[in-house]
């Protein structure tokens, strides 16, 4: 059984990071539905930005997890698909990037 890692883009401009044994277009559903009480569901609507696919759910939960430790752009550079930005965007770094994305 499959799972998935996505980011929704709330309507308030932030991102929520989730993950789901359930297909994945039933689960972005449930966040548009506002069917389960949490973060999205004051903050509709909100719209799938960007999701993978993982074969095994704890492969999912532990990439969710790194990922909602990651910072705004570097989220935006996962979403714009700008891997090479990722290592100049983590927390920490001195310099900030010279193209963040825009996404």
């Amino acid at each position: 059984m499959s799972a998935y890692v996505y980011i929704l883009r709330c309507a308030d401009g932030s991102y929520y990071v989730g993950s789901t044994r359930t297909e994945l277009e039933i689960r972005v559903g449930q966040h548009s539905a506002g069917t389960y009480g949490g973060y999205t569901k004051s903050r509709r609507p909100v719209v799938l930005v960007w999701s993978e696919e993982f074969q095994q759910i704890t492969d999912a939960i532990a990439f969710e997890r790194r990922l909602k430790g990651w910072n705004r752009a570097k989220k935006k550079a996962r979403i714009a698909g700008k891997y090479d930005l990722l290592p100049d965007l983590a927390r920490g770094r001195s310099r900030p990037a010279k193209d963040e994305p825009t996404a």
